[in-house]
């Protein structure tokens, strides 16, 4: 089978799974059948059907009719299946439930890393073994916890998917994080969970007229368009101030760009759209000194009034120390020393020891950057943070000696 199957199946997929979701509403059972369908496609294929679509979800249904007419024990299920025909070409060509389904897995009775979990599995068609690879944690276990969301989940009315819209955007936000900067291992970013999330996003926003969902994608797409910036020859984190911003990606600018005018034109403001207009910000700015803190720091004030959270507050003190100077961020940080939310995290004492740094107190900053180090998971994110702690106490000791010899 060629590359453009595989990614013609990859992409049929989570509509096919959608399909017979929607008709036989047992999801753990139909995304077995979508799977025996994705196989014998792959290997009766020798040219692609007229109708690819149709063709799944015929075989598909068929696979499920036949487990059901097995089970003895389930007669009113095996009839119900019997006497429902797959799909007529036609049905299937005139709707997408692949937004349904990304609902159905965004489900609240699961747990949020369950609600990845099961997203990349189903709408997005990675594997069981790449996502565990990608959150770092054994296949079995990965397997498990995937098989429980499946037997959890039900059916829901349309009229409840647009409540459920706001839970389905932070999933693909999670998903995005974890791909970009990676919470653990021994890689910066997976480029595979950030290209799935920004093509997720992409088919939400292709089915929906929703100013959230567009800010969402151009928040991915003015993010990644970095990446290439972010790491040096050997994996080693470079921080935005100091990137070569000739390799940024333009074209993703571009379009991120687009996609935020048009959405804070059309729609209301929302803290999506907020965060990609900090992020245009950044993308646009040819320097680190050409960049527009006083508006950035203008967003982060609109932002952190209408969506509370430490994380908003770390970025916020950022720009604060980049407008007013470090002692106002690090007494607006101090807000953040009772917060339980950031207690055992790490970006908390980085974000403290960079102030500090810039303050010129070098033993505080030494002491946060050893912290924050200790408290990551990500070797990229130890290592730098570490170089930093070191050089802190290098310039600290220069510093001293200078004074002693004044004496």
């Amino acid at each position: 089978m060629t590359t453009k199957h595989e990614d013609l199946l990859r992409q049929l997929a989570p509509q096919v799974l959608g399909v017979l979701v929607r008709k036989y509403a047992q999801f753990d059972a139909c995304e077995d059948a979508v799977q025996e369908a994705l196989l014998a496609a792959s290997v009766q294929w020798n040219e692609v059907p007229d109708n690819p679509k149709a063709w799944l979800i015929t075989v598909a249904s068929r696979r499920l009719t036949d487990q059901w007419r097995s089970e003895q024990a389930r007669r009113k299920r095996e009839t119900l299946a019997v006497t429902q025909e797959p799909s007529t070409p036609s049905e299937t060509q005139d709707q997408d439930d692949t937004l349904k389904l990304l609902f159905l897995c965004c489900h609240p009775d699961l747990s949020p890393s369950s609600q990845v979990a099961l997203t990349l599995r189903a709408v997005g068609g990675l594997t069981t073994g790449q996502i565990a690879t990608a959150f770092m944690v054994p296949e079995p276990t990965m397997g498990q916890r995937i098989s429980r969301a499946k037997q959890k989940i039900k059916d829901i009315p349309e009229p409840e998917w647009t409540e459920r819209l706001p839970v389905v955007l932070h999933v693909l936000y999670l998903i995005f994080n974890e791909g970009y900067t990676a919470s653990s291992g021994p890689d910066l970013q997976s480029v595979e969970l950030t290209s799935e999330a920004i093509r997720l996003t992409r088919t939400v926003h292709a089915l929906t007229n929703d100013g959230e969902v567009a800010g969402l994608l151009a928040l991915m797409l003015l993010t990644d368009a970095r990446r290439k910036a972010r790491t040096g020859p050997d994996g080693e984190l470079i921080p935005l101030a100091e990137q070569d911003r000739e390799l940024w990606n333009q074209q993703e600018i571009a379009e991120g760009t687009k996609l935020i005018d048009d959405a804070m034109a059309q729609h209301p403001i929302g803290p999506y759209q907020l965060q990609a207009a900090i992020a245009a910000l950044h993308d646009e700015a040819k320097s680190p000194e050409d960049t527009d803190w006083p508006q950035i720091l203008v967003l982060y004030k609109i932002l952190s009034r209408m969506q509370p959270n430490p994380m908003v507050t770390l970025n916020h003190a950022i720009a604060l120390s980049m407008v007013d100077g470090p002692d106002e961020a690090l007494a607006m940080l101090a807000t953040l020393d009772g917060d339980t939310r950031l207690s055992k995290h790490h970006r908390l004492d980085a974000v403290k020891a960079h102030l500090n740094e810039m303050a010129g107190d070098l033993d505080a900053a030494h002491a946060a950057y050893l912290r924050a180090a200790k408290r990551t998971s990500s070797i990229p994110e130890q290592r730098y943070l570490s170089a930093k702690a070191a050089n802190c106490l290098s310039k600290s000791a220069v510093l001293k000696g200078s004074s002693n010899q004044n004496k």
